[in-house]
């Protein structure tokens, strides 16, 4: 039976940690020039409706180490962009792929990606979840730390789909998370609260406030994020009013711990939400969390469509 993976909520803890094994095994081998041949005849389609620079290279790059072979289509290209339905592109990409990688806006619209085809989808980034991104960042963060409980990861920004996906990964793990965004642009209440029964079972916290310094105030982990994303251009100038004081800077990351991690998911709008100083800065890992995507998403390819 075929499986997606839309949300942190198709992937069972068991799961997780045998994603950050066999990334951690892709990561070695991958050093070494090693290839690993799990789809091997396999042809996956990256269907993008959004541009992307690491989601489209590191899936292209991965199918390509695993021995598959990416076909990449924008909505442009196929006939999606000129009013075939999802439902029947679906249908007939499912005879001809053995996987997709949908990047899309709306969170319903992958669902539908996913009921009609017939072979696994991968969720590149809706605009309400994020999750081969955060199960990145969640390696990279063990990686480092060596650790998952006990931490705190302080998220200063939008309460957009990174945000939400992290509230479901750091739960699921037993990360303490902190969320700073203004008024009006707080995660969803809905992803909050079923996030909280996991943060119960495993000994730990969520909590919103609009002050950034108390989110940030002893945390392991700093993480943000543009505070603009794709689609939300027309509100820009009014985003940059509503955000001011939440950028990421040497002022907030000395409320963290003396051996603190600053993250960002990427593309970065310098100057607003995070300065060069920081991201560039002794804290940042935030380009070996770029790197990670590589092989975490190898793993999860060959976990719903190996061989």
């Amino acid at each position: 039976m075929k499986r997606d993976f839309l949300t942190l909520d198709d992937i069972s803890s068991v799961e997780l940690e045998s994603i950050f094994k066999r990334a951690g095994e892709f990561k070695d081998g991958y050093l070494k020039e090693t290839r690993f041949p799990a789809l091997r005849g396999k042809s996956i389609g990256l269907i993008f409706e959004k541009s992307s620079t690491r989601t489209r290279v590191s899936f292209e790059v991965g199918i390509n180490k695993l021995g598959g072979h990416s076909i990449f289509l924008s909505s442009r290209d196929i006939q999606l962009g000129r009013g075939e339905s999802i439902t029947d592109t679906a249908r007939v990409l499912s005879s001809y792929m053995d996987g997709l990688v949908i990047r899309t806006f709306a969170h319903d619209a992958i669902e539908e990606w996913a009921r009609n085809a017939s072979v696994p989808v991968i969720n590149g980034l809706t605009d309400l979840h994020h999750p081969c991104q955060v199960i990145s960042d969640l390696f990279t963060i063990k990686e480092k730390k060596g650790r998952f409980t006990g931490l705190k990861l302080a998220y200063i920004g939008d309460g957009n789909n990174v945000a939400h996906s992290l509230i479901e990964g750091a739960s699921r793990v037993g990360i303490n998370i902190s969320l700073a965004s203004p008024k009006g642009y707080e995660p969803s209440d809905e992803i909050i609260g079923k996030a909280k029964a996991d943060a119960a079972r495993n000994g730990s916290f969520i909590e919103v406030t609009n002050n950034p310094l108390d989110a940030a105030e002893s945390a392991d982990i700093i993480y943000t994020d543009v505070w603009t994303s794709m689609g939300q251009e027309d509100d820009h100038e009014e985003r940059l009013k509503a955000f001011k004081g939440f950028q990421v800077d040497q002022d907030l990351i000395k409320r963290g711990d003396p051996c603190l991690l600053v993250m960002h998911c990427l593309p970065a709008h310098r100057g607003e939400e995070i300065t060069d100083t920081v991201i560039d800065g002794k804290n940042s890992i935030v380009f070996e969390q770029a790197e990670n995507r590589l092989y975490v998403q190898m793993a999860i390819l060959e976990m719903l469509i190996g061989a």
